[in-house]
């Protein structure tokens, strides 16, 4: 089939090499002037186990703030009504533990494992480092994942509770001051640059059944014919299917055949700095989860990741939250990384859903399908994700199971 991706991030980047492998003919269209130079561009790098990570599934082993300097959503001025409906939804769906945190672990686990795949037959080489730790500060926090541990466990991820001298064994950078209830380490947890994987698979894609038009805005997409109207030009360009991979973008573009998107941006931060003191760093990721903060080593960088806010594209960096960041590095790896210059901060989107779930498959349009709405994890669902469309479209029953998502919120 010849057919067109709307998004030129990690999930249309993947779901582009998926289709070719497939044999299909297939062209990305995205806005921007590379691939990955938005939500995809320097995001916190963690893949799987996916449900103890920040802000993965909303309200799951995290307690859910909305005021007060330690708030899990920062509700920036200005916010829509749909914001608001947006927020009211989210809390619901939270408190009723709603998010289907097993499929969404199945489907982490599954995507984990292809894009290892996908890497090793392609030599790609993204900065990548195996092994995890969840940093506690106190018992209670320990308390709180227990629903979380218990679905990773029944998913098969190897879990182990350690205490502070055998989490600073597999960390020695750990600051011996930090106040260190405990840990939780997964052995099989992995990182790496989302980025760099997307320009590499990109690199290696192009010319081989994959064509990438940049600097292109899609105003509208087609039915009848199938088919998407770019900005400027007359004529529609057809196609047998078209795949929103858009983000926000995709949520703007289905209204106009009558599918809504419930979603929302969820803007967060990280901040990329140069490695300082390697023994005082972090080997691989940790994660803090009082603070729903990452701090993951890239190759000779730290990355600091955290923050939520709804607020607009062009909001102004909020200082609280960066320093956030800055304090968190600091109470645990002191003097692993150079925050003194040639720092890296950025601010990005997580177009997400209120229970977390991303959109995957059919929209109920015909020729046109959905792989969009991942939130937070889009890195660490991006390749199963991928492969799942490309087997939904061939008619080919996916091999990791898509209980609990789906397509119903239509």
């Amino acid at each position: 089939m010849k057919i067109a991706i709307v998004g030129a991030g990690i999930v249309g980047v993947t779901t582009a090499y998926e289709l070719a492998s497939d044999g299909h003919e297939v062209t990305v269209f995205d806005q921007r002037s590379a691939a990955a130079e938005e939500a995809s561009f320097a995001t916190a790098g963690l893949l799987a186990p996916l449900l103890l990570s920040p802000w993965a599934v909303p309200g799951f082993g995290h307690a859910l703030r909305l005021l007060g300097p330690h708030a899990t959503l920062r509700l920036a001025g200005g916010l829509s009504k749909a914001h608001l409906a947006w927020v009211w939804r989210w809390r619901a769906a939270s408190a009723a533990n709603s998010a289907p945190a097993a499929a969404l672990e199945r489907l982490a686990q599954y995507s984990q494992a292809r894009a290892q795949t996908i890497a090793s037959q392609h030599e790609l080489d993204f900065e990548t480092s195996e092994g995890r730790l969840v940093l506690l500060r106190t018992e209670q926090e320990r308390a709180a994942l227990q629903p979380a541990l218990q679905v990773l466990r029944d998913c098969g991820v190897a879990v182990s509770e350690i205490d502070a001298a055998a989490a600073h064994k597999i960390e020695p950078g750990l600051s011996p001051e930090a106040p260190l209830a405990g840990a939780i380490h997964l052995p099989n947890a992995s990182a790496g640059n989302c980025r760099l994987f997307a320009q590499l698979l990109r690199q290696g894609t192009q010319g081989s059944g994959v064509h990438f038009v940049f600097n292109t805005r899609v105003d509208r997409i087609s039915s009848n014919p199938t088919g998407l109207a770019v900005q400027g030009e007359p004529d529609l360009r057809r196609f047998d299917a078209v795949v929103l991979c858009a983000g926000m973008a995709s949520a703007a573009l289905m209204p106009a055949m009558g599918v809504h998107l419930s979603m929302t941006a969820v803007y967060g931060y990280s901040v990329s700095a140069p490695l300082r003191e390697s023994t005082h760093a972090p080997r691989a990721s940790v994660v803090d989860m009082a603070q729903q903060i990452s701090i993951t080593r890239l190759g000779q960088r730290v990355r600091i990741a955290g923050g939520a806010e709804l607020a607009g594209a062009d909001a102004e960096h909020h200082t609280p939250t960066l320093q956030r960041l800055y304090r968190t590095l600091n109470d645990w790896f002191p003097g692993g990384a150079q925050l003194s210059s040639n720092l890296q901060i950025w601010r990005g989107a997580r177009t997400m859903l209120p229970d977390g779930a991303p959109v995957i498959g059919a929209s109920g349009v015909p020729g046109v399908w959905l792989n969009t709405g991942h939130g937070a994890g889009g890195w660490a669902l991006a390749c199963g994700s991928a492969r799942v469309v490309a087997d939904l479209m061939a008619q080919r029953e996916p091999a990791v199971s898509l209980d609990g998502l789906g397509m119903r919120r239509f």
